[in-house]
């Protein structure tokens, strides 16, 4: 009765045999279609996955990245003071822990926007100059962890306050051969010489004119052509305004929390460093800080 139905009616062996046969032919091509529309389904839908994860990976980060430079506090003069006293006096930071952390932070972030792959010159060279507070220990820290990175740090220090400190950062930079400048080089021998300046002159803290000899090289800063990454300040800025006039810096990496300043900046890279940030010290200044990826120091807010 099978063999009827299949092969439209009474048939010899042999005939039954051929049918057999087909039939398993068509079963081995159906099968062979069904595997094959599978496969190109799975294989579509992995291509449709991908996709989407990397649209999911991507695009949340650039908007996370613009809600949090939207919702983060940014600090003035007066309460970035009082958050650096309360690290010192409440949680017993010393000084130098504070710098080395900064510092690093501010190596690791140039080495995310000017990688060492992109320098045009070479060798890589960078100059980096220091003002006599802390933001110019800042720079000195920077300069020392750039030079491990495999940069060619200069470091122009033309203030030199006499505190223990501060010398020691300056051992530090010179046991690792680092070069001081003896005085600032024209702004077209910079563009000429070196890729990146780092800008660790003036903090959150100066107040008033600026004075010789960071007059003259805050002049020149401004007529430079290679990027300029400035420490938690475009040095010359108003904490709180800003400096349409001032250096317009190419990278900013405001330390602890970016101030009021930081809302002026027109540069391409504004990353926050410092991870060090109590949250209970959060929590009290309301300061909103992101969620830092990884083990990373640094956070790109734009």
């Amino acid at each position: 009765m099978l063999t009827e139905v299949l092969c439209g009616g009474p048939r010899s062996a042999e005939v039954l045999c051929g049918c057999r046969w087909m039939l398993g032919v068509r079963a081995l091509l159906g099968l062979g279609l069904l595997v094959t529309s599978r496969g190109a389904s799975v294989l579509a839908h992995k291509g449709a996955y991908a996709h989407a994860c990397e649209n999911t990976y991507r695009a949340p980060s650039a908007r996370q990245a613009c809600t949090m430079a939207s919702t983060i506090k940014y600090l003035g003069q007066e309460e970035a003071q009082r958050i650096d006293e309360e690290l010192f006096s409440e949680y017993s930071f010393s000084v130098d822990q504070l710098m080395e952390l900064a510092g690093l932070s501010c190596a690791t972030a140039v080495t995310k926007g000017y990688p060492l792959q992109s320098m045009i010159k070479s060798p890589p060279r960078v100059l980096v100059i220091c003002g006599p507070g802390n933001n110019g220990g800042d720079g000195l820290v920077c300069a020392r962890h750039l030079k491990l990175f495999g940069y060619e740090p200069a470091v122009l220090y033309p203030k030199r306050p006499n505190k223990q400190l501060f010398q020691n950062l300056t051992t530090q930079c010179e046991k690792m051969e680092i070069n001081f400048l003896s005085e600032m080089p024209e702004a077209d021998e910079i563009d000429e010489v070196y890729n990146v300046v780092v800008d660790a002159v003036f903090g959150f803290s100066f107040k008033g004119a600026v004075r010789e000899p960071f007059g003259g090289i805050l002049s020149a800063l401004k007529k430079v052509t290679v990027p300029i990454a400035s420490v938690d300040i475009p040095s010359g800025w108003d904490v709180e305004q800003g400096s349409p006039d001032g250096i317009q810096p190419d990278m900013l990496i405001s330390l602890t929390a970016p101030k009021k300043a930081a809302q002026h900046f027109k540069g391409r890279y504004h990353y926050l460093g410092g991870r060090f940030v109590p949250p209970a010290l959060e929590k009290k200044y309301d300061l909103r800080l992101p969620q830092y990826p990884g083990t990373e120091c640094v956070y790109q807010l734009n």
